[in-house]
This record gives C-alpha cells, structure tokens and sequence, in this order.
C-alpha cells in the first residue's frame, strides 16, 4: 500500500512554500509521525510528519517551490526495514563484484617532439606574460573565501516588509527613559506566589502590554492604520510580540489584549513565544495584529530604532536595564533605568501624540502598583 505525501494547506493566504530541510531523504526508512521535511512559507514554516510507516521516496528537493495539495512524494507502507536493509546489502555486494578498472596507460612521446612542444610553450609565455597571475589582490582571495546560500522564504519576507515600511511610510523615533525600580521591587516581591498559584514566572513584558494598552485608550492613533485616504481605527487591540528564533524574527499576536488581565498576558506571550521558536505558529496566530512591542534588551541593546511592522503605525521598543545615577529630589540615586523607543508613522501621527503616549507609559511603570494590581 502506498501514502501520499502531500503539501497541506496553511492558511487561505498561502499558495505555495518552498521545500526547506529534508529530514528524511528518498530511500530511508521512516516511522508513523516521523519528521519527513520542513516547508517554508512567507509567514510560518510547517514541518511534515509521516502518516504511516514504510520506505519513502520524495520528488522533491531542498529549495524547490511547491504549491498547496500538490504531490512530493509517497511511503510504501509494504516496505519493512529489514527488507530495505537486505536490498542495500545485495547493492553493496554488487558494486564489490564488479572488477577494477585496468590502470590507464601511459603514453610516450618522442624527445625530439617533447623538446619541440617545450621550446614552443617557452616562447609562448614569453610572448604573453601573466601578470595577473603573478599579483594576487585581496578582493580576489575575498571572493574565494566567501561561502553562499539561499535565503529562506522567511528571511527574504522579512527583508521584503522592512525595506515597504521604510519606503511606504514617513517613520519617525521618539525616546524617553523609564525608572523600573518599583517594578523591579512589585516583581520579586510576588514572584514566587505568582508563580505557585499559575505555573508560570511573572516576567516583565506583561508590564509593558497593560501600560501601552492605557496609553492606547488615551491615544487610540497610535493603534490605527492607513489604508488609501481613510484611516481605520480596530475596534480592539492585537497586541504583537516580537519572537526571535534561530531563522528570524517572528511576531505572534495576542488577539484582544485589551480585554486581558496580567495572568492572561503573561500565559500568551509564555505559550506563543514557544511556539514561534518552536516554529509552530499557525497563520491565525501571526496574522492581525495593530500594534507591536520588541524587546533589544533580552540581547543587551541599550538603545535602537525599531521598525514599522507594516501597516502597522507603530512600534514600542524595550531595552536592556541598567542600574544608573539619577536625581530624585535633589539627590544622586542608583535606580533601575531603561530607554524606550517608539518609532511611528508620521503621516498619520503626530510627534505631541508620540511623546504623549511615551509619557503616559513611563508614568505608569514608575509607579506600578496603581494599575498594576486592578488589571
């Protein structure tokens, strides 16, 4: 009996993907749910798995591009592994009978031609000269060692956006500094009963979503998007996460967020934050999102300009935490500082609105407990 491997379907926007990592090349003897190869797509990579165990042969290749239900390959399921292993080992004992191939022989030419064919190339390189050969450049010896690959389907969409929100929209960056002190102190103070009563660590991008959820409702622009000569304003918030995984970058969206208490947050960002370096995010779970926050700091940047996830107007960034000298009240104290960027469309908002909303979020993680504990 045969199966068929066929490309599944991944979502009503997705026609085709690209053949990425082929786990089990043609040939090889797999098992029911077995990794067979990795589809590659603009939005989510899919791995096939087989459904049935047996001999598999693929028509496929790593790079091909390949359309939704189409045909790669099959599993003979009338195949077992002992008889694959016997059929190999009849190929080996075949190649081994076969006789060497006799040593070519060597032919000889007369002195007197070899000595005419010398003098003649003499004359010849004296005649043309290889400077180049003889001056290697360092471009040269560059190129030689430079390696080369294919780009993903993932990474060359996500060079496609970058480049379309830097030359579809007037993107501008805005600043400030926040004190994270009293968050720091609120955090460790209930970590550990957070963390007995819902299973999970209580992080500190939960902060970040309900404090930029606030600032939206003061100033919704900052969640809307331009489309031909309207403006459209979501009727919610589908807060994005910035994900960064070993083939790029990726966003999951919380559908809702403003409808979300703390624990809710922090058990979606937990979960889709898995699943995208997991590489198992599905369309629904990346697609339609209105605002978007990134977090430099996991990596140790002090100070960035994140870019537009287009259409998007806008994007907060997050950054390293460093402990810092700063003046309360007359006085030099050590406390808790982080820069925050955010980078928007200023076609449609203005730098007052951008500031503001900076403003707004800063207030409220310098003193968290306020809005915090009633989320």
């Amino acid at each position: 009996m045969t199966e068929k491997i066929k490309v599944p379907q991944m979502g009503e926007s997705i026609a085709e993907a690209t053949i990425g990592e082929v786990f089990k090349p043609s040939g090889s003897f797999v098992k029911q749910d077995d990794e067979i190869l990795e589809l590659e797509t603009d939005k989510v990579n899919q791995v096939i798995f087989a459904t049935a165990s047996g001999k598999i042969e693929l028509s496929v290749a790593s790079g091909d591009t390949v359309q939704v239900e189409q045909e790669i390959g099959s599993i003979d399921t009338d195949q077992k592994p002992e008889e694959a292993d016997r059929e190999e080992e009849q190929e080996e004992l075949k190649e081994t009978k076969k006789p060497a191939p006799e040593p070519a022989k060597k032919e000889t030419k007369p002195a007197e031609s070899a000595a005419r064919e010398s003098k003649e190339a003499y004359v010849k390189e004296l005649d043309n000269p290889k400077i180049e050969a003889q001056k290697p450049t360092i471009q040269r010896a560059t190129l030689e060692g430079e390696k080369r690959k294919k780009m993903s389907r993932l990474r060359q969409t996500i060079a496609d956006r970058l480049v379309q929100a830097k030359t579809e929209t007037a993107m501008l960056t805005t600043f400030n500094e926040i004190d994270l002190t009293q968050v720091i102190e609120l955090r460790a103070k209930n970590q550990e009963a957070f963390q007995k009563k819902y299973g999970i660590k209580m992080g500190f991008m939960p902060f970040f979503v309900l404090a930029a959820l606030s600032a939206i409702k003061e100033y919704p622009i900052i969640n809307s998007q331009i489309d031909g000569d309207e403006i459209v304003e979501p009727a919610t918030v589908n807060m994005g996460i910035a994900v960064s995984t070993e083939k790029g970058l990726v966003v999951p969206v919380i559908p809702d967020a403003d409808k979300l208490n703390f624990f809710e947050i922090e058990q979606a960002i937990a979960t889709l934050a898995e699943r995208g370096r997991e590489g198992s995010l599905t369309i629904d779970e990346i697609r339609g999102g209105t605002f978007t926050i990134t977090n430099g700091g996991l990596f140790g940047s002090l100070l960035s300009t994140p870019i537009l996830n287009f259409p998007q107007s806008a994007i907060l960034g997050m950054h390293t935490i460093q402990k810092r000298p700063v003046v309360i009240d007359d006085e030099i104290k050590i406390r808790s500082m982080m820069y925050v960027a955010l980078s928007y469309d200023h076609r449609l908002i203005d730098g007052k609105d951008a500031v503001l909303f900076l403003k707004h979020i800063k207030s409220l993680l310098e003193e968290p407990g306020r809005f915090i504990l009633g989320a």
